[in-house]
């Protein structure tokens, strides 16, 4: 038997999980404690849709982790048991499509009327989705889940259409439900989207440390054989998930990649050091994972802040920051924008976690802001190597003394 053999047969013999994937982020497990107050305002809301009538529009608010897309699709589905064939569904995640042309074309595909991945105008995919909905003669409600990283790119065109969708139906209705993590969301929409969006709001508070202990102890029983994990393992998972806005999924997150950890090691118990493990793995990937997903001048701005660190620069201002970024966009034939949106950018990174702004005073002088990296510079160097426009800057920064 060669080393991959063993290896594989060491994952099927494993001594640490019954059912892996019960701690993974789409799991919807059958009982969701702590959220009973969310489920049943979520279900009155959308109870009228057995009736054939429209249930309100409804927007839900939340920190990440706090179980917004967990009870959304636990209600559908209890709402689909009932309904049978008088409700349709769709689901989408606008940070997968994040353009009106993709969320047009899931909504149609759950309607019947299929759509090529591109090359038809919106209207065309418009109308393509109202017909198969009216011949549906259904009520329908629509999921959309990260619903600001759609607006923030492509408007909101396409929630203006939904919203007003109802207008054009005879024999269907459409109700919406928005879920977002930015709690200033609505400032981004138009004021007739914005009225008819949020007819019904519901927030969803962070888990406390006492209530993500409970979820993953119900999850541990089914996803763990009996014995594997240490007394202090669930607890320390909460207590760091509990400090980072309660959390969820990063308990969850913790859990699994210690257990990952543990299992990789070939040991047969998950201890309070693989949980420490885990969280420095997962905080590396998060502030990586971030900076890919960066519009091109964010990541600009970005990588003069990564290079004026490795010049040995101290005290960083927006000034010195806005030139060296000057350089750097006209360095790959970019134009640069404005000192202003600059600032606006350094707040953005700011409030991401991916750099600190500190204001200080200069006495008679005034105040001034000075930037910091709060990430380490192998993952801001790893984060902006994936855009090929800016992988010869990194190289050539990184080899700088």
């Amino acid at each position: 038997m060669d080393e991959l053999d063993e290896l594989f047969e060491r994952f099927l013999k494993s001594r640490i999980f019954k059912n892996r994937e019960i701690l993974l982020p789409d799991y919807v497990p059958d009982e969701l404690p702590h959220r009973d107050k969310q489920i049943k305002r979520l279900a009155t809301v959308l109870a009228p849709a057995l009736l054939g009538t429209k249930p309100n529009n409804v927007f839900i608010y939340g920190f990440t982790g706090t179980g917004k897309t967990a009870v959304t699709k636990y209600v559908l589905k209890r709402l689909g048991q009932k309904a049978r064939d008088r409700v349709v569904f769709s689901y989408v995640n606008c940070r997968q499509n994040n353009t009106n042309y993709r969320v047009l074309a899931e909504l149609s595909r759950a309607v019947g009327r299929r759509v090529p991945f591109t090359g038809l105008s919106t209207s065309e995919v418009m109308s393509r989705f109202l017909d198969g909905l009216e011949r549906l003669g259904r009520v329908m409600i629509v999921v959309l889940d990260e619903i600001d990283h759609l607006v923030k790119k492509s408007g909101d065109d396409v929630l203006y259409f939904l919203t007003r969708i109802n207008q054009q139906l005879s024999k269907s209705r459409l109700s919406i439900v928005g879920i977002t993590n930015d709690l200033r969301f609505m400032e981004f929409l138009d004021a007739r989207v914005k009225s008819s969006l949020g007819e019904e709001e519901l927030v969803f508070p962070p888990y406390n440390s006492r209530e993500l202990e409970d979820i993953l102890r119900m999850r541990a029983q089914e996803a763990f054989y009996e014995g594997v994990l240490e007394d202090g393992v669930i607890p320390k998972c909460a207590a760091i998930a509990a400090r980072q806005n309660g959390d969820c999924r990063l308990a969850l997150d913790l859990l699994l990649k210690a257990a990952d950890i543990a299992e990789r090691n070939g040991e047969d118990k998950v201890r309070e050091e693989h949980v420490d493990m885990a969280q420095r793995e997962i905080e590396k990937n998060l502030a990586v994972d971030v900076i890919k997903s960066l519009p091109l001048h964010v990541k600009l701005v970005l990588t003069a802040i990564y290079a004026l660190e490795r010049e040995k620069q101290r005290n960083l201002t927006t000034g010195t920051i806005y030139n060296k970024y000057v350089d750097l966009a006209r360095t790959i034939g970019v134009d640069p924008v404005s000192q202003r949106r600059v600032s606006e950018i350094l707040n953005e990174l700011d409030m991401m976690g991916v750099i600190n702004a500190r204001v200080v005073s200069l006495g008679r002088y005034g105040r001034t802001k000075v930037i910091t990296l709060s990430v380490p510079e192998r993952s801001i160097k790893e984060g902006l190597e994936e855009d090929l426009l800016l992988l010869g800057l990194t190289e050539v920064i990184a080899a700088a003394k």
